[in-house]
């Protein structure tokens, strides 16, 4: 590949760097693995970006090989599980968490660790504000299927989340 679609490759990972952030957050607690799996991605993405033709924006075509590239990671690497002791590897972030919101959003995130991955999917894009078409183009299942999956994993999150505010 040539010096200039790698420029326009880079300029476009970091004008989508978010992207990367969210979908690291999504599927991994600790601060490591998120770093590992958004190398992972940026692998990935350079990889297929010559396969890019533009028919779609490139944060749709980046949402897709994000989210396949953390449904597949732990296929890659033995190593890892997807099972957390969440109590174990609590991790404080950089900044204190002491306001409600904050509280919350890491709420949200332990559970969603608990989702399985395609239900993570289905969050994420549902956050990111995707129809329930374009999800079921990317995810490769009917709106149907994403209309219902969505309910059944939004119910399901809240009950994790409800669960979790006890035991903090």
């Amino acid at each position: 590949m040539n010096q200039l679609n790698e420029k326009l490759f880079l300029n476009h990972i970091d004008e989508h760097k978010g992207i990367l952030h969210k979908v690291a957050r999504m599927y991994m607690h600790n601060k490591e693995d998120r770093e590992d799996l958004q190398q992972e991605i940026i692998v990935q993405l350079w990889k297929s970006y010559s396969k890019f033709k533009g028919d779609s924006a490139f944060s749709t075509w980046m949402y897709r090989v994000s989210i396949n590239t953390a449904i597949t990671y732990f296929k890659k690497d033995k190593r890892r599980s997807d099972r957390y002791a969440y109590d174990a590897t609590y991790e404080p972030e950089h900044e204190p968490y002491n306001t409600d919101k904050e509280k919350q959003l890491e709420l949200f995130y332990l559970a969603a660790q608990q989702l399985n991955k395609i239900e993570k999917a289905l969050i994420f894009y549902f956050m990111e504000g995707l129809s329930h078409r374009d999800t079921g183009t990317l995810l490769g299942i009917t709106e149907g299927n994403v209309r219902v999956k969505l309910n059944r994993t939004k119910e399901k999150l809240q009950n994790i989340i409800k669960k979790l505010d006890h035991e903090f």
